[in-house]
């Protein structure tokens, strides 16, 4: 079973843990969830498609998930990319782009991690099978996805975040 670390709302470590399946975070208690925003020397962003037996199945989505009981970000977010891609990013790849808390059920800190990297959709394998494709997309294609509701788990980060990142 996978196991959260809990934090307080200053994003310090409480010393608790909680399972993820039936977790029940106290008021004030948060986890953190990881994203990852890959982008290509194109300024595409890569998305992939999430398995139909997972929650909003067959949507697209930036490769994440949560952290679990002693990783810290950079390491979780590494993990994600492993398992649900396939692709071996390193840490000093990533770089910590933004952090926003959310008080919503389950609280949590989010945080945004920034790699510039050509990935060959080919190198691409799914391994851990919660996602089944996956594709380069321009700014543009991705707001007209979150419009059409085809991707889950963007809205946290602004184009102007987007337009910042590629620019840079």
């Amino acid at each position: 079973m996978e196991y959260w670390d809990i934090y307080d709302i200053n994003k310090k470590k409480t010393g608790k843990t909680t399972p993820r399946l039936g977790c029940k975070l106290e008021q004030g208690e948060y986890h953190i969830v990881v994203n990852a925003l890959i982008i290509n020397s194109e300024g595409k962003i890569l998305v992939s498609k999430r398995a139909d037996y997972k929650p909003h199945g067959l949507m697209w989505e930036m490769s994440g998930g949560s952290i679990t009981v002693g990783e810290t970000s950079i390491e979780g977010m590494v993990r994600e990319i492993r398992e649900e891609l396939g692709l071996k990013f390193e840490e000093k790849d990533g770089t910590l782009y933004k952090t926003i808390r959310r008080d919503d059920p389950p609280a949590d800190f989010k945080e945004l991690w920034l790699f510039r990297k050509d990935v060959d959709l080919k190198d691409i394998t799914f391994p851990d099978g919660e996602a089944v494709d996956a594709k380069w997309v321009t700014i543009d294609e991705l707001e007209q996805m979150v419009e059409n509701k085809e991707i889950i788990g963007v809205r946290d980060f602004t184009r102007e975040d987007y337009e910042k990142i590629i620019s840079e």
